[in-house]
Formats: C-alpha cells, structure tokens, sequence
C-alpha cells in the first residue's frame, strides 16, 4: 500500500510516516496543498491523509480539487488535522473525504481506517 501524506508540519509527518512505516505501508510526503495535488495525480496513491491548516490551499480546498478531479477521484482521502469541531468534519466530509480523523491519532486506529478504505 502506497499512502500520500499531505501535512506542512515536519513533526507531524515523522510519526505518520513511522506509523505507516512499522506496518509495511510506503509513505509518499507533500508538505503543502499543491504539492500534494501534484504527487497525488503522479503517484496515484491508495490513499491520502490531508491536513486542513497548510500555508496557501488548504486540506478542504485540496480535498474537494482531488475528489472532483477525474484522474484522482478514485483516491480515498482520510482528513488528519487538529480541528475536531463538528462543524469543520461535516464540512471536510462535504468536501468529499471518505473519513476525518483529529490529531494526535492513536497508530492502530489509523492503521485500521486506512486498512477500511483501501481493501486489497
């Protein structure tokens, strides 16, 4: 399994990619929105975990551009981000996500979503 992580945090990113890592999952790393966009219609990925709160575009506007997009539509996105208000996982699911889950995320239970969407 191939998984994009899309995350302007250096921190961040190292331990979802030790998440991934310990469980045989390659970690692709875009540390923006369009960077993201970009790896995203290049590496054709199983699945996208997305920040929301990233300098310039952000998780919703990214997420709605890929799901709406033919070449990237199929990609299940997961939002990972901080904002765990009600209102902002609507929105994020509005937007086309197929899960959302709020930072810090426990390692098994992300394991076990991505495992959910991307059945192999």
């Amino acid at each position: 399994m191939k998984v994009l992580i899309v995350d302007d945090s250096p921190t961040e990113t190292h331990v979802i990619k030790g998440y991934l890592g310990r469980h045989g999952i390659e970690a692709l790393v875009a540390h923006d929105a369009e960077e993201g966009i970009r790896l995203a219609k290049a590496e054709q990925p199983d699945a996208i975990l997305m920040d929301i709160v990233m300098p310039g575009m952000n998780g919703f506007q990214a997420t709605r551009q890929l799901t709406r997009d033919p070449e990237t539509a199929h990609i299940p996105i997961i939002i990972l981000t901080t904002k765990g208000a009600e209102t902002d996982r609507v929105w994020g699911m509005r937007q086309g996500a197929m899960d959302y889950l709020v930072k810090p995320v426990e390692e098994n239970e992300l394991i076990g979503r991505l495992k959910a969407l991307v059945k192999r």
